[in-house]
């Protein structure tokens, strides 16, 4: 019996570490990845609440029609960013063309104030509704800026490249609000990102693999 849970605990170390190397080759190629080469970029936009949602639709409204379509992502519990997005691409849409975009919500994964060892639980929540949202939609680009929903749908992304699925970049840009810090969020896709942008030059010299792009708003 014991040679059998050494053979199973084996095996599963073994799946494990590939999994791990090839995690860690898509995070270190995925700068060479260059969507837009090819056509249309499917993007996954994560708006969070208030300046969040700002801040990412001020960035989306910037870009090209050819990143389409745009697949939004909000909280379930996100009352207005829904009716923000409606309006950007009301103003972006061409007369009577099909619209580009859809709008899918998933629960929160980390509320404001909310305590760090309840947050795991919300998270790991999030990433079982993030998980086919994004096998489905299978988006070329992730981009987001700092809500907590961000997390379970860029390790989601990853998950596909690591699959062999399909390579996902993930773009981050920190929130204007961190000045001297990252957000959790941050601090998690620092090293996950293919591109982290910051608005704040305090931020480039603290984490050189930063991009300063100053500020978006």
């Amino acid at each position: 019996m014991m040679a059998v849970l050494l053979g199973i605990l084996s095996g599963f170390c073994f799946v494990a570490l590939i999994f791990i190397v090839r995690l860690l080759i898509v995070v270190r190629t995925g700068s060479e990845c260059k969507p837009g080469k090819k056509g249309s970029v499917s993007m996954l936009v994560v708006a969070g609440s208030g300046g969040h949602t700002t801040e990412i639709l001020r960035l989306v409204e910037s870009l090209s029609q050819s990143y389409s379509p745009r697949h939004y992502v909000i909280a379930d519990t996100d009352k207005m960013s829904e009716d923000k997005i409606r309006t950007l691409e009301t103003s972006k849409s061409e007369t009577d063309a099909e619209p580009k975009f859809t709008i899918h919500r998933i629960p929160r994964s980390r509320e404001v104030r909310q305590s760090w060892s309840s947050s795991v639980l919300t998270t790991l929540n999030a990433l079982l509704y993030s998980l086919p949202l994004v096998f489905r939609l299978r988006p070329d680009v992730v981009l987001c800026n700092g809500p907590g929903t961000c997390v379970p749908l860029c390790a989601a992304g990853l998950l596909l490249g690591a699959l062999g699925v399909k390579k996902v970049l993930i773009v981050y840009v920190e929130s204007i609000c961190r000045v001297e810090t990252l957000s959790l969020s941050g601090k998690i896709l620092y090293h996950l990102s293919d591109y982290f942008f910051v608005q704040w030059s305090t931020l480039k010299d603290k984490y050189p693999r930063s991009i300063y792009i100053g500020r978006i708003v």
